[in-house]
């Protein structure tokens, strides 16, 4: 029978990409975890429901009696914990969801694995991983050189990325301190198909082809690198099933990219489809969000060289297919965004 893989947050933007592939590629038996929060929606897995690989449990991460019975259920091999709140601009508005989640969660997650690793008999031990999908953001800025490696001290500067430096702490101390075989990797900003739209791109797309002002902070001056989300699930896979035990991987696209860039990039490909308007025009610039970190950029060199993952698209490649992705499936964006189709500005620190 083949191995059980347990996937956290499956029912998001990254997780879903993972459980999607996992079904498409794999011979595993998926068990998806998902709260189903605003950014967990089951419509980016269409037609798993009656899969017989496939399970969907809608439970809390922080809910260690429902853990439990997962576990005890399912006898996972790979455990890939990936829910998480993530939004950095949220985390400003609302900081105490993010540390109960990315904190609290994980650390209900790690003691969960552990006492059901402990279970395990001496062959199974050697097969069975915990795998903490992380972020670059817990290394802070850099400056207009350098790039973020598998060393970088942490710095985080939001109250996002100081809840997952938090996380990541704490699975490395489960290694250290229980012996629980973790591994680590951290990611540079994702891009694709299901990506909830408050986020920039899919933000970018919408607003452009709805013809309204596509709000850009600052100066658009802030450099982050771009990875296609079917390129950062393949590194996953190859980190849970290759990678060495308690080590950090970093995943990054190659493809460093100011924020105005990407929207000019976005604005030109809609000229495309919409000839004879001028996106670009909707281009506004607005107040800056608090603490937002110029520049990062990942040093992928390790996974590429113990590993053998590099990404497959380039981000030219990769934004027209996410672009058109969305122009051909508005209507899963009306049923994530609810009847309003609204998207709001977040993160200007005005709540309390």
């Amino acid at each position: 029978m083949a191995d059980t893989i347990l996937v956290t947050g499956g029912a998001g933007f990254i997780g879903s990409a993972l459980v999607r592939h996992l079904i498409a590629h794999t011979d595993y038996h998926v068990v998806n975890i998902d709260k189903l929060t605003y950014a967990g929606n089951l419509e980016s897995l269409p037609g798993l429901n009656d899969h017989p690989r496939y399970a969907f449990v809608q439970a809390d991460v922080c809910d260690r009696v429902a853990m439990q019975q997962i576990f005890d259920a399912h006898n996972p091999r790979f455990v890939m914990h990936l829910a998480a709140e993530s939004h950095v601009d949220r985390s400003i508005d609302g900081p105490a969801e993010f540390i109960h989640t990315n904190i609290v969660g994980t650390s209900v997650m790690l003691e969960t694995a552990r006492t059901f690793f402990d279970t395990l008999s001496d062959g199974e031990k050697t097969r069975f991983r915990f795998h903490h999908i992380s972020t670059d953001e817990v290394f802070g800025e850099l400056g207009e050189t350098g790039m973020f490696t598998e060393e970088t001290p942490y710095s985080p500067r939001s109250p996002y990325s100081a809840s997952k430096a938090a996380s990541d702490h704490l699975v490395r101390a489960w290694f250290h301190t229980f012996g629980l075989p973790i591994v680590i990797t951290n990611c540079s900003n994702n891009y694709g198909p299901y990506q909830f739209p408050e986020k920039l791109i899919p933000v970018v797309i919408l607003k452009a082809r709805s013809r309204e002002k596509i709000p850009v902070y600052g100066k658009g001056e802030n450099v982050r690198d771009w990875l296609f989300v079917d390129d950062h699930v393949r590194a996953l896979m190859k980190v849970v099933e290759e990678g060495r035990i308690g080590e950090t991987y970093n995943i990054g696209g190659h493809n460093e990219k100011q924020n105005i860039e990407v929207v000019r990039t976005i604005c030109s490909i809609l000229d495309d489809h919409d000839p004879g308007f001028s996106h670009a025009s909707l281009i506004s610039f607005v107040t800056d969000r608090p603490g937002h970190d110029l520049r990062y950029a990942i040093d992928a060199s390790k996974i590429e060289k113990e590993l053998g993952w590099k990404p497959a698209e380039t981000f030219e490649s990769g934004i027209r297919k996410t672009v058109e992705w969305y122009l051909d499936n508005l209507d899963w964006c009306r049923e994530v965004l609810g009847d309003e189709e609204k998207i709001e500005r977040l993160g200007i620190g005005a709540k309390k």
